[in-house]
């Protein structure tokens, strides 16, 4: 097995390392990493309706859509991930406990009470601690999982804000639970530095460790240009949804209702008591189409003279109503 250390905290070059390696590694890995603070969408979500988009765009939060199903999860550098990878997999079905149990030990023996419950969860005293994911390959499995070591609790609640009622799909949603910090939990102090080296040395059993090579290096940025540093991987490739709003606004109040397929608008409907010399299906028309993110939105938008569809309707207002959570 190489045991292996990857010190980039870019989130999309973290996720698309995990792919490369899946599809293209030749031996067993085990992988320690962390990310700065960024959203990790699991594979069969909206993106949209998982964050809460205000408090991403105000922190400037990197959104990333992971290889791997489950619900969406805030990181930043107080939480450690790790990473299973292994060939010659010969099940046909998950298994969470397979891959967790290291580590549960890991965390016994420094003197954290910790335990595995429900799906895919590691718990201390029923607070979570790691959530879990797997994706299966042909013969090979990944498996990668969060250790909450000291993470900021506040932020990760703040920017995971759910506003379900303003979508209609079946994406899967993410399940809150409450959480908390590993590092509330040990006997003795130590910084998240210390925590990873004391997860390897364990893990490893002294055995050497490497860094991701070179070529490696160059292989996995061409796939964050090419998928986890697009628009279209992170948003564009969420299930088919309807996005609904109602907004008051200095022209009366509009009500917006989106349909959107493979990250593109297919239809639009506004309704209210606000005033305009045009017919509003004409403005409709227009975004039919456009990917539904709100630059690309505005792009359009501002094109349009807005008054003379929606009198007194500026567009942040009308920005706000079509996209935002």
């Amino acid at each position: 097995m190489r045991y292996l250390y990857n010190s980039q905290t870019d989130p999309a070059f973290n996720l698309a390392a995990e792919e490369w390696l899946l599809r293209h590694g030749n031996e067993d890995i085990f992988m320690l990493w962390r990310n700065e603070p960024s959203i990790i969408v699991g594979r069969n979500q909206n993106t949209l309706a998982e964050i809460n988009e205000e408090y991403v765009r105000e922190h400037s939060l990197p959104v990333i859509r992971r290889l791997t199903g489950g619900g969406a999860v805030f990181h930043d550098l107080g939480n450690v991930n790790f990473t299973f990878i292994q060939h010659g997999y010969e099940k046909k079905a998950l298994d969470f406990h397979r891959f967790t149990q290291p580590i549960v030990e890991v965390l016994r023996s420094l003197g954290v009470n910790c335990d595995f419950e429900g799906r895919n969860d590691l718990v201390i005293n029923g607070q979570k601690i790691s959530g879990n994911a797997q994706r299966l390959e042909k013969d090979r499995v990944l498996h990668h999982g969060t250790l909450l070591f000291s993470s900021q609790i506040a932020d990760l609640s703040g920017a995971l804000r759910v506003h379900p009622a303003k979508y209609i799909d079946k994406a899967v949603k993410s399940v809150r639970k409450r959480v908390t910090n590993i590092s509330s939990h040990l006997p003795q102090p130590m910084d998240v530095e210390t925590f990873i080296e004391r997860v390897m040395h364990q893990i490893a059993q002294g055995q050497a460790q490497t860094p991701l090579y070179a070529e490696e290096i160059s292989e996995i940025r061409s796939l964050v240009h090419t998928r986890y540093g697009t628009w279209q991987w992170n948003f564009g490739t969420s299930p088919k949804y309807s996005f609904s709003h109602t907004l008051r606004t200095a022209g009366g109040v509009v009500e917006a209702h989106v349909d959107v397929r493979q990250g593109h608008i297919t239809a639009v409907r506004l309704h209210g008591d606000y005033f305009g010399i045009h017919p509003i299906a004409e403005l409709e028309a227009q975004l039919v189409g456009c990917a539904h993110e709100r630059g690309a939105l505005a792009a359009v938008l501002q094109e349009l003279p807005l008054d003379e569809f929606m009198l007194g309707v500026d567009l942040p207002s009308l920005l706000d109503c079509l996209h935002k959570l």
